[in-house]
Order: structure tokens, then sequence, then C-alpha cells
């Protein structure tokens, strides 16, 4: 793992930079103590490295409630069920032979105002295996070509939560998400939940959606981090993915405070919605149509 940098934010509190496209391990800090002040000062770190990593918190259930708590009101996951955990301020999912997740992908943008932060207590790790990686949105849009920033800017794109069997819960967000605190603009496609450019037809998506997906997880822009029991990670929904490598056995269990998100804005579309014609429509065709119907 490569540190490229370390800063001190006071005499107890240390931030130690991992990768260059983004990510920062602290120190120094109890999560389970922290005021409004501290809670500032870790804002200030996010919006700076995007992810941080606290290792060796083993936050209670509460506390961690408590801690997300800090930074805005927590919402439920609106599909899946805790595996043990009764909250309806906890996601919890527990895996031993592989995990769930293992596509890239930014947390609910099938709703309409996605989650803002995510804060995650690994309560159990397995002894090798189930890493998770996080990529940097901003660097992956500020990479693309001059022709590429032009067209992506035009666009919207319709993400759905078919992985959790719910087709019917949609959203259309611009394919560029502009930061409302930083004014950067990220590229807001991922390959679990979007499934249609709204101003292509469905061959065109398919094509520029494949392209934008793997585009954004080139190790370029990617940091990963290896789990221990009680880290707690936590990161800006609104500018990374994330996916779990599926490589491990034993018991791997999370559990996730999500902060309620705004809606994302980006420029206008500069293009109408493609429906294709009477009796060549597909079921993204049909989807699109019901969204747009019922908007």
């Amino acid at each position: 793992m490569a540190i490229t940098s370390t800063d001190t934010v006071s005499t107890e509190l240390t931030t130690t930079q991992v990768s260059a496209a983004l990510g920062a391990e602290v120190r120094g800090l109890s999560l389970a103590s922290a005021g409004p002040e501290q809670a500032e000062t870790i804002k200030n770190l996010l919006g700076e490295h995007l992810v941080l990593f606290f290792p060796g918190q083993n936050l209670s259930l509460d506390e961690h409630i408590a801690f997300g708590r800090l930074f805005g009101a927590s919402e439920a996951h609106p599909n899946l069920k805790n595996a043990f955990t009764d909250s309806k301020e906890i996601f919890e999912i527990a895996a031993s032979t592989g995990g769930v997740a293992d596509e890239w992908h930014t947390d609910l943008t099938f709703k309409q105002s996605p989650s803002l932060m995510s804060i995650l207590n690994m309560v159990e790790s397995p002894p090798v295996g189930g890493d998770t990686m996080w990529t940097n949105l901003h660097l992956a849009y500020e990479a693309l070509s001059a022709p590429m920033k032009e067209m992506c800017d035009g666009l919207t794109a319709l993400h759905d939560a078919h992985p959790h069997g719910r087709s019917d819960r949609m959203a259309i967000h611009p394919v560029v998400r502009v930061h409302p605190e930083t004014g950067r603009k990220a590229l807001y496609v991922n390959e679990h939940f979007t499934r249609r450019i709204v101003e292509m037809s469905h061959t065109e998506s398919d094509a520029m959606l494949r392209l934008l997906t793997s585009w954004v997880t080139q190790e370029r822009f990617t940091v990963r981090h290896r789990w221990t029991k009680g880290d707690i990670a936590m990161w800006d929904n609104r500018c990374t993915q994330h996916a779990v490598l599926n490589d491990f056995e034993g018991e791997r269990i999370i559990q996730r405070v999500s902060i309620s998100g705004d809606h994302p804005e980006g420029g206008p579309a500069r293009w109408s919605p493609h429906l294709s014609p009477r009796g060549a429509t597909s079921r993204f065709d049909r989807q699109l149509k019901q969204f747009l119907a019922s908007s």
C-alpha cells in the first residue's frame, strides 16, 4: 500500500493518505465519543479524501447509530432485510462464502434522492479476502476526452432496483453530477443500478454504458481496503462507487448507516428521450415509457 502523505489535524488526530486517487486512514479519534466539533473535522477530511478509514473502533450498535446522526438523518434500506439486527437505522449484510454487492455501484441510485454518505462497521471479517474497493468519480470524469465530456454533460440515465427484484423503483439522474459543495463534476453511472441512457436508443445506450462503467473502474481511480474486525469506513456517496471482492470464505458481517441524500443535479438535458417505434420496443423502452408516464 503506497502512502503518499501524512497530515496532522491536531496533536492527537492524524491522517495518512493511502492512495493517490482517494482514501485516507484516520487515527487518534474515538468515534464513540465524537461530537459536533469532531464531525466537522471529519466532514472536511471527507471532502478532501472522499473515503475515510478508522481502524480498530469496535463501535457498538448504539454508538454506530449515534455517530451517524452527527451527519444527518439515517435511512433504512428500502428493499432488503437485515440478516440479524432489528433496527431501522442500520442496514446489515451477512455472508460466509462470497459476498453480495460485488458489482460496482453507488448506493441506492434508483431513488430520487440517493444516500449522501455511508458509514460502514466491519462487525466480523473473514481471515482473508472480502476487501472493498472504491473509485473516484471526479477523476473518472476529468480523465475523459473533451468530446466525451461534451456528450456526457448533456445526457441523463435511468436507474432501477432490478438487483433487488424491484424494477418498478426507478429514478432518472444526470450522467454527470455536480457536487453541491465543491462544484466538481462526477461521472454518475454504475453497472449495478443504471439501465439506460435516456436520450439514446437501447443499442447505443448499451454500448455507452459498457464504456463508462468500465472506464470508472480503472486502477488509477481506485483504492482498496483490507478489512479488520472493528474497522469503520465512511464515504461520500455523491462522487464514489464501490464493490466487494467476492473471494472469501468465513463469516463477514457488515452494518451500515446511510445518511439521507439530496437530489442529484447536473447540467440540463440537451436532447429529448429516445423512444423506439411501436413494435420495436425493448424492456428498457417500456420501462422508460412507464417512468415518463408516471412523472
